[in-house]
């Protein structure tokens, strides 16, 4: 099989060609359709994760077909359509596993980054990590479900958004863009904050009714006055002072939930924080649960991103363009 492989830090991925693998106890082999290309896949490049293990196949949004079962694997069947997520496995055994938080268990490895993953035309996966996909979802447009529809989704549910919310949105990139539709779809008020007008006319088709251009207008004071400040603000923005920016624009009891952040100092201010309870809290991917939940919500309401289809050689292309500022669009790498 041809799989891209990622050396170490700084040193772009190389094309490779290996053998397939065959699944052991408790492993699913997948024969891979598609794989998102993630931000996450980047800053592994630049060596954001010192826990990393090279060599790495990258890739965690992925979709495929179930190609082979190791022994023990029970609620597959070779031929289904399934995903694997950003969760490669988890202890099983500590509080935090048996009570469904997965993704918080502190001996987790991660998919693309501890274990292989998703830029390769079969990977092998663990079977309670790998989750059916609802019938009808478009396996390629679905991919970026398992790590940035998850991460939305189960941000504003984790916030508490609900129908009566007024919801904020920082960025309309791949989170921001899908953090948009689910929040639509919950009945919630949706504003969308970006740097320039330019996002405008994209964040109110996607059903935003204001969107403020933090370059021309205080992003604080326009939430503010949009009813009393926002009850969710989730940044989807790989940056913190985007979101240190905001925090004021919450209303009284409010919450921000970062799903984007960078490796800055995350700096707050504390007074209106007290004045107005105010809480900050973060949100990682999530568990096998919440992304069942996600794929079900995004089948129901039909919430789909929209991807530019590439090919595994693209790979590194693509990830030199998201450096870049110029990823133009979630790509999305397929495989015959």
């Amino acid at each position: 099989m041809r799989a891209a492989l990622a050396g170490g830090v700084g040193i772009p991925l190389s094309l490779i060609d290996r053998e397939i693998p065959e699944p052991g106890p408790g492993e699913v082999l997948v024969k891979i359709s598609a794989c998102g290309v993630c931000f996450t896949d980047f800053n592994l490049l630049r060596g954001h994760f010192p826990f990393a293990r090279f060599p790495i196949v990258p890739g965690h949004e992925i979709t495929g077909t179930v190609e082979a079962l190791g022994s023990g694997v029970t609620g597959l069947s070779v031929g289904d359509a399934v995903g694997a997520q950003f969760l490669y496995d988890s202890c099983g055994h500590c509080d935090y596993c048996v009570s469904g938080d997965q993704i918080l268990c502190p001996a987790k490895r991660i998919t693309g980054v501890t274990a292989d993953g998703g830029y390769a035309e079969y990977g092998l996966f663990k079977g309670g990590y790998v989750t059916p996909l609802p019938a009808g979802l478009d396996p390629v447009a679905a991919a970026p479900l398992m790590c940035a529809g998850l991460t939305a989704f189960n941000g504003l549910r984790r916030a508490g958004a609900t129908a009566s919310s007024r919801v904020a949105i920082i960025g309309a990139g791949g989170i921001g863009a899908l953090a948009i539709q689910y929040a639509v779809a919950m009945g919630a008020r949706v504003a969308v904050i970006g740097r320039s007008a330019a996002g405008e006319g994209t964040a109110k088709d996607l059903g935003a009714e204001m969107y403020v251009a933090s370059r021309d207008t205080d992003p604080a004071a326009a939430l503010k006055a949009w009813g009393g400040g926002a009850d969710v603000i989730l940044n989807a923005a790989p940056s913190n002072e985007a979101a240190s920016a905001v925090l004021t624009g919450l209303a009284p009891d409010g919450t921000m939930v970062l799903c984007g952040y960078d490796n800055t100092p995350l700096t707050l201010s504390a007074q209106p924080m007290v004045l107005n309870r105010l809480h900050v809290m973060a949100s990682p991917s999530g568990s096998p649960h919440d992304l069942r939940d996600t794929l079900a919500f995004s089948a129901q309401h039909r919430i789909l991103p929209k991807v530019t289809p590439i090919a595994l050689d693209e790979a590194p292309a693509a990830l030199d363009a998201m450096g870049g500022g110029s990823g133009g669009g979630r790509r999305v790498i397929t495989f015959a």
